[in-house]
């Protein structure tokens, strides 16, 4: 009965906690890039230099959360249906 009560009450965690996140703060740093905006290489010198400009975020460390990528399709759906 217990286990059935954890599971319920991360279950409904998850469910709420995750559109509360994307609507809070729909950002998140750039998986590719770590969130730079560019690749960083090492140098014969072993110091970290600036590499190329990350192509997925275009240069601001940022990305949208899925979550608010299917909100966002979601609502100009309804938007377009409801004209």
């Amino acid at each position: 009965m217990l286990l059935v009560l954890v599971a319920a009450i991360a279950v409904l965690a998850i469910v709420f906690g995750y559109p509360l996140l994307c609507y809070l703060s729909p950002l998140t740093a750039c998986r590719r890039c770590d969130g730079w905006g560019h690749a960083t290489k090492t140098g014969r010198d072993g110091q970290l230099r600036r590499g190329k400009d990350c192509r997925r975020c275009r240069t601001t460390g940022k990305r949208v959360r899925i979550g608010r990528r299917i909100y966002e399709r979601a609502a100009e759906v309804h938007r377009l249906g409801s004209k």
